[in-house]
């Protein structure tokens, strides 16, 4: 039965082609514009790294005196310093971590035929290859003897291990970073991730950095943060070392908790560390205050969908509203112009119900053929995102989940839009009609 109602409702649409066609576009044009909004929301807002988001906890501490404030939300500084990185990776705990930032070097080969170019870098822990489930297409992550005597050693990214030797097994071999030389021990896939969320300072929508260094370099290279770097109390920073000493935030830390126990153990040993950095004369405050985020919260605390993305999609869904009213109109004058055909089929035998599904299978229908062809305007959509801002490079996308949405949407738009039209032509009296033919 249903093929033929199918079938009639194809017939139908044929009959009246430029009815047809106006309900389609309408319908498309809508699905478009929604869909569109739709899958840059739902990328930007995805758990970005869901088997292990809520075991990853970003670190703060607010180690300002007490009468200083911060320009976040709750006054937490987004990063911490590098003394207090140090001391907490120095720490005899049974948990990953691993302070980070970035940085960015000149990379270059003794090769001609290969020009110089700039290269952004992640100077981290060796934990973070298996902490951010980064795998290793050749060789592995550096040891720990090469951190803790900070051996020139690096991990690069296939794409950049593409673009200097061609794909093949770098592992041994040597880059120049600037003026230091450094030995390739690791190459992981590119990080598979569209949302910098292991590092929010500047902008979370970046490709991933494709060179990683050991985070015990930054000290006897001197390596300059390319990121964020805040102050709140004036510092005489002469020197490298100044900075390193000083109350300045520009490292990132990251440690991996397993459980909710493991949770509340590290709470109690943050408390416990800064409560004996207040007895060397820092985190002056009455009351000491931490920050353990996991990924997804921290994303909503740093408002990775902003207010104007949740704006976007619901004007996006009014203006499928507008759409489904433009479509209400067309098909009330679509059925009721079929009325006396339906009062003959009523008269041969035919139900209400068998009427009004007959018609629900022809709005959905053009709620197909809408959806595809939406899908098609979207793609369109957001392709123009891409080229006009290389931030949504990587979210301007559709995934399986949004393709298989829209024709799902399409056709339970098309459907709510046809049940008032539908009921009221399944309520036609037959005789009427037939004493009219």
């Amino acid at each position: 039965m249903l093929f033929h109602y199918i079938d009639l409702s194809w017939r139908s649409l044929k009959r009246t082609p430029m009815v047809s066609t106006l309900m389609i576009i309408a319908i498309a044009i809508g699905i478009g514009v929604i869909m569109t909004s739709l899958s840059v929301y739902h990328m930007m807002s995805a758990d970005p790294i869901p088997s292990k988001s809520s075991q990853l906890h970003h670190v703060q501490l607010l180690t300002l005196d007490e009468e200083r404030t911060w320009w976040t939300k709750d006054d937490m500084p987004y990063q911490v310093t590098y003394q207090d990185a140090m001391n907490l990776l120095s720490a005899d705990l049974p948990y990953r971590r691993t302070a980070m930032l970035k940085a960015g070097f000149a990379v270059h080969l003794d090769n001609s035929d290969i020009k110089p170019f700039i290269e952004q870098a992640r100077v981290a822990s060796g934990d973070i290859f298996s902490m951010f489930n980064l795998e290793f297409i050749y060789g592995g992550a550096w040891s720990s003897d090469d951190e803790e005597s900070a051996a020139s050693v690096v991990v690069i990214a296939q794409s950049l291990n593409d673009k200097l030797f061609q794909g093949e097994n770098s592992v041994g071999k040597t880059i120049n970073l600037d003026d230091m030389t450094v030995r390739i021990v690791g190459v992981i896939k590119d990080w598979p991730t569209y949302v910098k969320y292991y590092d929010l300072n500047n902008g979370a929508f970046r490709e991933p950095e494709q060179v990683f260094l050991p985070f015990s370099l930054v000290a006897p290279n001197e390596i300059e943060s390319w990121g964020n770097s805040n102050n709140w109390k004036a510092q005489s920073n002469r020197n490298y070392q100044d900075l390193l000493n000083s109350e300045v935030f520009w490292v990132q830390y990251w440690v991996e908790l397993p459980t909710h126990q493991d949770k509340e153990a590290y709470a109690s040993f943050l408390m416990s560390y800064m409560a004996e950095q207040q007895k060397i004369g820092r985190f002056a405050r009455k009351e000491l205050k931490y920050a353990l985020r996991d990924v997804n919260e921290m994303m909503v605390y740093r408002e990775v969908v902003n207010e104007d993305n949740k704006i976007l999609v619901v004007l996006s869904f009014m203006f499928l509203a507008v759409c489904l009213a433009n479509i209400l109109g067309l098909l009330l004058a679509k059925f009721l112009r079929r009325a006396p055909e339906v009062g003959v089929r009523r008269a041969l035998g035919a139900s209400k119900t068998q009427v009004f599904i007959q018609h629900l299978v022809e709005v959905g229908l053009l709620g197909v053929i809408g959806g595809l062809l939406g899908i098609l305007i979207a793609q369109v959509g957001l392709w123009g995102m891409r080229t006009s801002n290389s931030a949504y490079m990587a979210i301007a996308d559709m995934d399986l989940t949004m393709l298989l949405a829209a024709p799902v949407i399409a056709v339970s738009v098309c459907i709510l839009a046809g049940l008032y039209p539908a009921w009221l032509v399944c309520r036609t009296t037959p005789a009427t009609h037939l004493k009219s033919q």
